[in-house]
């Protein structure tokens, strides 16, 4: 890094901060050049669009309060259908384990000669 001293860095910083000026947002001199109708009309249209997004606002929030809502029952009711479902699965389970036995048996009665249960 031969010639570029300890603080060579801070040059483009320095000069970037000199010529750069803050950037006005509001400006004074532009409401000094318009007329009233035009900051009548700046104003009307600036007070629609609070009034869009307190609507959007109102929406979302009353939404949002929903479906908080509708988790929380869900959520609480949830606890006694797990349950419920942990109940028909075993009943279900078990019927399907006694089929199954009830088919074993009669493949191997149908194998054994006993052929009115290979019908099933």
């Amino acid at each position: 890094m031969r010639g570029v001293t300890r603080f060579g860095f801070m040059a483009p910083v320095c000069l970037a901060l000199a010529v750069s000026t803050p950037a006005l947002a509001d400006d004074p001199r532009d409401l000094a050049m318009r007329s009233a109708d035009e900051r009548a009309r700046d104003k009307a249209e600036i007070r629609r669009l609070n009034q869009e997004q307190a609507a959007f606002v109102r929406e979302r929030d009353a939404r949002l309060a929903r479906e908080n809502a509708e988790s929380r029952s869900y959520g609480s009711g949830r606890r006694g259908d797990v349950g419920m479902a942990q109940r028909d699965y075993a009943e279900q389970r078990r019927a399907y384990d006694r089929a199954m036995a009830d088919w074993r048996n009669d493949v191997a009665a149908c194998r054994a000669g006993y052929y009115e249960h290979c019908r099933r």
